[in-house]
């Protein structure tokens, strides 16, 4: 979220938003104290309604707070953190102990830019170039926020302070938090990285990949375990097992309409999934730089995927060249670390090498993330994915596979591809089992409504 300023308040502006950042810590720092801090997202309206409020009404509340005991003094407090401590805050109020060193942690990041707005006033020290200082720092914020605000200030000083370089120290990546984004950057950073870090990096990405597969393995296993059991249908089913649907849909000539009932003379049912691969999945992963968060999470979906019997998984990755991985699949950081993100994208070769690998169509699920910015040939890469289709093949289109939403992309293509029966679309960690589920059951697929 994005917060504009009124002009005459110091606030600190991020694209993450600074305000929610600031209130968020603010209220992680005092939620034990009496007149708790309300939520990061409350602070971060009432500041932005504050923006619009004239300076006398600003003036009054300040004065009301002011007089009204704890209550007041912790909204002045909270106002104070939001807003950056700028002469012009109209709070008057001083941060000591704890809050002054969470807003030294805050003024660090943000305080350049407060100082580019209100005139070259730089009330900031700056993290400057050093890495002891960085990892100080690093541990401050770990100190003073929750881990979620813990990592959009890591983004925003790698991205705003250009830190990159400093991820290649040591000391540094073990002052980090774990998440997807600073995974892409160590990625992102390939040869550059010394041998010295690189095990560093490898423990730093294992934690990350670590903290994923917990959070999304195990509903993986069983929404597609429930496909393929689906998948299968059986004529002597066990009565637990018996698809209803289909079992009075095979008898509906056998309705006695005198009785107003129906006598089913053959049963359908699920059966059960059994330990030889069923279905072929062939996840085949764009790994241009803006695809970075997408390639790790297919990684750890590919390391789920490749744990169940029942599924024959392939891993391809692919710029302008295209590298099969399926022989380090069960070890996403293996996967993660045997990409080169960057460079550019031949998505048309790509296919070309996975429609070799197909030997049962009709059980063979592509699933091709990318942004469909293609450098090779378009009309080629058309051709393959309606070949595919025709002999049998589900295939997927993703536009990203991550948290953040479509990513820009090629919509020429995108629409060519929904020409063809194929629909692109930006897909969820949390959604991709369901369509995974969708294209195993061969069902029309969840697409997002993203209107």
């Amino acid at each position: 979220m994005t917060t504009t300023g009124s002009g005459t308040t110091g606030e600190r502006t991020t694209g993450e938003g600074a305000g929610g950042v600031a209130a968020a810590g603010a209220e992680e720092s005092v939620a034990e104290a009496p007149g708790a801090v309300a939520s990061a997202a409350e602070a971060f309206g009432a500041e932005e309604s504050a923006a619009e409020e004239s300076a006398a009404e600003e003036s009054a509340v300040g004065a009301s707070a002011a007089g009204g005991g704890g209550a007041g003094q912790e909204r002045l407090r909270r106002w104070r953190l939001v807003l950056g401590g700028d002469p012009a805050d109209g709070t008057g109020h001083a941060l000591s102990g704890r809050d002054a060193a969470m807003d030294g942690a805050l003024t660090a990041l943000y305080g350049q830019e407060d100082a580019a707005r209100t005139g070259g006033r730089d009330r900031s020290a700056g993290l400057g170039a050093s890495a002891p200082s960085v990892a100080r720092w690093l541990g401050d914020i770990r100190t003073y926020f929750p881990s979620s605000v813990v990592q959009v200030m890591q983004r925003d000083a790698i991205e705003r302070l250009g830190l990159s370089a400093l991820l290649l120290e040591p000391e540094m990546l073990e002052a980090v938090e774990a998440d997807v984004h600073l995974v892409g950057t160590l990625l992102s950073l390939g040869q550059a990285m010394p041998e010295t870090t690189r095990e560093t990096a490898r423990a730093v990405v294992r934690k990350a990949v670590e903290d994923l597969e917990k959070r999304l393995a195990a509903r993986t296993r069983a929404v597609l375990t429930g496909a393929l059991d689906r998948g299968t249908r059986v004529n002597r089913p066990r009565h637990r097992d018996i698809d209803w649907n289909r079992t009075i849909a095979a008898n509906l000539r056998h309705y006695l309409p005198e009785h107003g009932t129906l006598v089913p003379e053959r049963l359908v049912g699920y059966g059960r999934a059994s330990r030889s691969a069923k279905k072929e999945v062939i996840l085949c992963i764009d790994q241009s730089g803006s695809m970075a968060p997408s390639v790790v999470y297919a990684s750890v979906f590919g390391a789920v995927l490749a744990s169940m019997r029942s599924i024959s998984t392939r891993l391809v990755v692919f710029d302008t060249t295209v590298a099969d991985l399926t022989d380090r699949i069960e070890d996403p950081v293996d996967v993660l670390f045997g990409t080169r993100l960057g460079g550019g994208t031949d998505i048309n070769r790509a296919l070309a090498y996975c429609q070799e690998q197909i030997t049962r169509p009709a059980e063979t699920v592509v699933v091709l993330i990318s942004d469909l910015y293609e450098g090779g040939i378009r009309d080629e890469m058309l051709k393959r994915v309606a070949a595919m289709k025709a002999s049998g093949v589900q295939f997927v289109a993703l536009l990203a596979l991550s948290d953040e939403g479509a990513p820009a992309y090629d919509r020429d293509h995108a629409a060519a591809l929904a020409a063809l029966g194929a629909p692109a679309f930006a897909c969820t960690p949390e959604l991709f089992p369901e369509v995974m589920a969708a294209a195993i059951e061969k069902r029309p697929l969840p697409v997002p409504d993203t209107a």
